[in-house]
């Protein structure tokens, strides 16, 4: 890989953090190699693989697969690979909705327009895209993370506002749960990097 990275001293890293964090049962499967590649590559913003993996570098991540198979914990592996500050937040849907459920429409400004510090960008995960729920605030309906996500795609133009994403749903799912709007803005704004639909439930 470019920048001095190697690829079998990365896998290293991630499996010795990854028993620091989730348990000495931790272990990377052979069949992963290639898809947390590709999550590498995009990282370290390697530029020429990322072109032979399809990879845009300007998008963020859109990480799918079955219940299980290792999403968030990539994505938390991967923190590892950057600077402290250039680090992304990994925030549960579940729990953007229920601060919504608190806080009021006030959530989806948090996580849009308030998502820089000192106007540097701040990039966040939204794990478990399809878990929430849509709310009712003072009897008002709202897709929570319908809303934030079409907040970011403005922002994801206008000032580079990078978004991740975890989620089981495939693309007819999102298309009903959140609508025609937000699953074509996800084209837009994410490169969709897949597990199996065979990948194993690695909690067991």
């Amino acid at each position: 890989m470019a920048n001095h990275y190697n690829f079998e001293q990365c896998l290293t890293k991630m499996e010795v953090k990854g028993k620091q964090l989730f348990g000495d049962h931790f272990s990377i499967s052979p069949e992963d190699r290639p898809l947390i590649y590709k999550l590498l590559v995009w990282i370290i913003k390697d530029k020429p693989n990322a072109k032979k993996q399809g990879l845009d570098l300007h998008k963020g991540i859109m990480l799918t697969g079955p219940v299980g198979c290792g999403k968030t914990s990539l994505m938390k592996l991967l923190q590892y690979f950057l600077p402290r500050e250039k680090r992304h937040s990994i925030k549960s849907c579940r729990d953007v909705s229920f601060e919504f459920i608190q806080d009021g429409y006030e959530v989806i400004s948090r996580y849009s327009r308030q998502s820089f510090h000192y106007r540097h960008p701040k990039t966040y995960c939204f794990d478990d895209l399809g878990t929430e729920n849509s709310l009712k605030y003072y009897g008002n309906d709202c897709n929570v993370m319908a809303e934030i996500l079409l907040s970011r795609y403005d922002l994801f133009f206008s000032q580079r506002l990078i978004t991740h994403l975890t989620t089981n749903l495939n693309s007819s799912e999102i298309e009903q749960i959140y609508g025609t709007r937000v699953r074509s803005r996800l084209r837009e704004m994410f490169n969709l990097v897949s597990f199996s639909n065979e990948s194993k439930d690695k909690r067991f």
